[in-house]
C-alpha cells in the first residue's frame, strides 16, 4: 500500500523542485499571489485579535489565538500564495545549484512588498467594516495594545524571537507539504503554527498586519482613550510609538531572524542533513 505522505528526503527534493517554480514565475503572478498571502495571515491574525481581547488570562488568549491565527496558513497552502516567511527557503534550491543568487533575492523583495500590502491593505478593510468597535471598542484598544508590543520591542529580541518563529512555521510548510491529503496538509500546517503563536515569536508578516491595523486604530479618538483607560497608555506614548518608524524598528530586525531561522537553520540544515551528508555516507 503506498504512503500518503513523503519522505523527508522526498520532501527536500519536492521544496527545491517548488523553489524554482517560484524563483522562475512570472512577476504579476508573484504580486499577486504575494498580496493574496498577505490578505491570509491578515485574516488569522484579525481573527485570533477578535477571539482573544477580552481575555484576562495570558495563557488561555495565547492558546485561543495560536488556535484561530494557523487558518491563515491553511488558507495559503491550498490555495497556493506566496509568502515571504516560507520562500526563505528558496535557499537550499540556490545550495542546489538551481536557482540564482539574483532569482532568490528578486523573490524575496517581491514577494516581501506583496505581502505587505496585501496585509496593510486588509487592515484598512477591517478598521472600514467598523469590527474594531467591539466590546465599545475594547477590540480597537486591543489592535494598538498589540501594536505597542511589536513596535516597542527590543532589537536583540526580536531577531531571536524571528528566528524561532521561522523555524516553525518553515517546518509547518515542510509538513504540509509531506502530506498528500487536504487533511494532512492542513494538520501539518496547523501544530507548529500553534506553538509559534503561543510562544509569541515574531512573524514579519504577521506584524505587517498588527502594527499597521495598530497604527489605523489609533488614528481613533475612541480606540485611543480606550486603550489609554484599558492598559495605561498616554495618548503620547501611543502616538510616539505607533509611527512607520516604529514598524520598520520591528520589522528590520524580525525580518533578518526569520530569514535566519527559515534560510538558514532549516533549509541549509535540512538540506545537509537529507541531502548532503547522507550521499557521502552513502
Amino acid at each position: 500500500m503506498e504512503n500518503n505522505y513523503y519522505s523527508p528526503v522526498q520532501i527536500l527534493e519536492n521544496n527545491i523542485k517548488a523553489g524554482i517554480n517560484k524563483a522562475n514565475m512570472g512577476l504579476l503572478k508573484m504580486i499577486l499571489l504575494g498580496m493574496f498571502a498577505g490578505m491570509f495571515i491578515a485574516i488569522g491574525a484579525e481573527g485570533s485579535n477578535l477571539a482573544a481581547h477580552n481575555l484576562t488570562g495570558v495563557g488561555v488568549a495565547r492558546t485561543l489565538t495560536g488556535v484561530i491565527f494557523p487558518i491563515g496558513l491553511m488558507m495559503l497552502v491550498v490555495t497556493g500564495g506566496e509568502l515571504f516567511t516560507g520562500n526563505c527557503m528558496l535557499t537550499m534550491a540556490l545550495a542546489d545549484h538551481k536557482i540564482k543568487a539574483l532569482q532568490m533575492i528578486k523573490n524575496w523583495v517581491v514577494v516581501y512588498f506583496s505581502n505587505m500590502l496585501g496585509a496593510i491593505l486588509t487592515a484598512a478593510c477591517v478598521y472600514a467594516s467598523g469590527q474594531y468597535d467591539y466590546s465599545d471598542g475594547a477590540l480597537g484598544a486591543f489592535t494598538i495594545k498589540v501594536a505597542m508590543g511589536k513596535a516597542d520591542i527590543d532589537i536583540s529580541k526580536a531577531i531571536f524571537s524571528g528566528i524561532l518563529c521561522n523555524i516553525l512555521v518553515c517546518i509547518a510548510v515542510l509538513m504540509s507539504s509531506a502530506a498528500k491529503d487536504l487533511i494532512g496538509k492542513l494538520f501539518g500546517a496547523f501544530f507548529p503554527i500553534l506553538i509559534f503563536v503561543i510562544s509569541g515569536f515574531e512573524h514579519c508578516v504577521a506584524n505587517m498586519y498588527y502594527i499597521p491595523a495598530g497604527i489605523i486604530a489609533s488614528g481613533n479618538s475612541k480606540y485611543l482613550d480606550k486603550a489609554c483607560e484599558l492598559y495605561g497608555y498616554t495618548s503620547a506614548q501611543i502616538s510616539d510609538t505607533l509611527t512607520v518608524g516604529g514598524f520598520v524598528h520591528n520589522l528590520l530586525p524580525v525580518t533578518l531572524g526569520n530569514i535566519i531561522g527559515g534560510g538558514i537553520v532549516v533549509s541549509l540544515g535540512l538540506y545537509a542533513a537529507h541531502l548532503v551528508l547522507d550521499k557521502k555516507e552513502k
